[in-house]
């Protein structure tokens, strides 16, 4: 990011700029399939894993959804000193208001209402899952300051300091987890497992916004101050305009998460369903989220000669890679062998989740054209498409959920999987057609 805007963007120049990113979201894959692993092997391990990655985990993520794409409006807004100024005001008022909404819905009778009410969680999941919501207050706000900084140092060629700070994420992760690990057999407490794995998570990501805290500090105090840009100068309206449509989109797409627990709810094998959730979004998140660094990459270098070539080389020979990567693991014994034994998942969770699996192979090879249509989009401030392809997504996945809490046909992990990876085939359909001018005009130019 360094080198000038006028030479010619190579694959290797791609590789450059995404394999630290992709290394920073490979590690945070690392972190769910981890805190699986430690809490199977804790007190009522079906009940503790089914409220983390059923209940906690999920209404979190959607709670903090509005801010998930600051590190990409970072990363293309904060050019200079005064646009940094004015995203971080809307990052601190953003990040505080969440937060505060965080807390309201983990102890107020709301969390009844949503989670047993609206989504139909057993009470013996039900309260479990709301301590774990309360020791994750800290999750919301740290995260925006988090991607926030993380923007400002991809922009300006420091994405090496993303994976560092992703390092001590999960070093803290690891820390509290065998913490916990180790004086389970003197504490005896049932909740021992949702307070480990969200404990260790508030902790980590705490930790991973100071230190990248730590390392703007420079950029914000030495480049941004006389840092040029021929941009028209950021206001409210442009930036509202711009962000919007953008953070629709991840909340739109969240809003999956808590509806796949209530379908899975209403159909069969439920308890085990939930269960299995944790080692199977880890698995998956493991080989979807290096396609989810690429979406930076494509803001970044899409701009300079030969950038849509090469991104959309690089796009597609990751994807063909992934998915062979991936069908390698699950067709061999290496699938049982990961949920069983990795994940620590008993015989019979090991076998489901070794089923389940098989539904979201394509995933993450659909992750990779997501990226470099939704990177095309951004650039040309065309982000209602991104909301628009999203609202396509959870349409599929309400209807068929809907479809299946009315038959009897698959346990609910397998089916509420198949329904996903539709959604994500329609989302992938909806961003192609979408940006096919843009991509028309790029390779026009080139």
């Amino acid at each position: 990011m360094h080198q000038p805007k006028s030479q010619p963007v190579t694959t290797r120049d791609v590789w450059k700029t995404w394999y630290p990113l992709a290394l920073s979201w490979l590690m945070m894959g690392i972190e769910l399939p981890l805190l699986s692993a430690v809490v199977a092997r804790l007190a009522n391990p079906e009940v503790n894993l089914g409220a983390y990655g059923g209940v906690v985990f999920p209404l979190a993520l959607l709670i903090e959804a509005p801010i998930i794409m600051l590190l990409t409006a970072s990363t293309k807004l904060s050019r200079d000193l005064v646009s940094y100024k004015k995203l971080w005001r809307f990052m601190m008022i953003a990040g505080g208001g969440l937060s505060a909404l965080h807390l309201l819905v983990a102890v107020t009778p709301l969390f009844d209402l949503l989670v047993g009410g609206l989504l139909g969680v057993e009470a013996e999941i039900l309260e479990v899952s709301r301590l774990g919501m309360i020791i994750m207050t800290p999750w919301t706000w740290a995260i925006a300051h988090r991607r926030f900084n993380q923007g400002v140092l991809i922009r300006f060629g420091h994405s090496r300091a993303v994976t560092w700070g992703t390092l001590t994420r999960l070093l803290a992760v690891v820390s509290v987890l065998f913490t916990c690990y180790a004086l389970a057999k003197r504490i005896g407490l049932l909740e021992l497992g949702i307070i480990a794995a969200t404990a260790a998570v508030s902790a980590g990501v705490v930790i991973e916004a100071i230190y990248i805290a730590w390392k703007v500090r420079p950029i914000v105090r030495d480049v941004l101050p006389v840092a040029q840009s021929n941009e028209p100068p950021l206001n409210r309206k442009r930036f509202l305009s711009f962000y919007v449509p953008l953070a629709l989109s991840p909340l739109l797409g969240l809003a999956a998460q808590p509806i796949l627990t209530a379908g899975i709810s209403r159909m069969p094998s439920p308890t085990d369903s939930l269960a299995i959730l944790p080692a199977l979004n880890g698995f998956t998140f493991l080989f979807r989220s290096i396609s989810l660094a690429f979406l930076e990459v494509v803001v970044a270098l899409v701009e300079r000669p030969g950038g849509y070539t090469a991104l959309r080389r690089f796009a597609w020979q990751a994807a063909l890679c992934v998915f062979c990567l991936q069908l390698l693991i699950v067709a061999s014994p290496l699938a049982n062998g990961w949920f069983g034994t990795v994940s620590g998942l008993d015989t019979d969770l090991a076998k489901l989740a070794s089923q389940a699996v098989w539904a979201a192979l394509t995933l993450a090879a659909f992750g990779f054209g997501n990226s470099l249509c939704q990177g095309l989009l951004v650039h040309s401030h065309k982000t209602r498409s991104l909301t628009e392809s999203v609202a396509m997504f959870l349409i599929v996945t309400v209807i068929g959920l809907t479809v299946g809490a009315h038959g009897d046909w698959l346990a609910g992990a397998i089916f509420a999987y198949i329904i996903y990876s539709l959604g994500q085939a329609t989302q992938f359909g909806w961003l192609f057609i979408r940006s096919r001018p843009d991509r028309q005009a790029l390779a026009q130019a080139e």
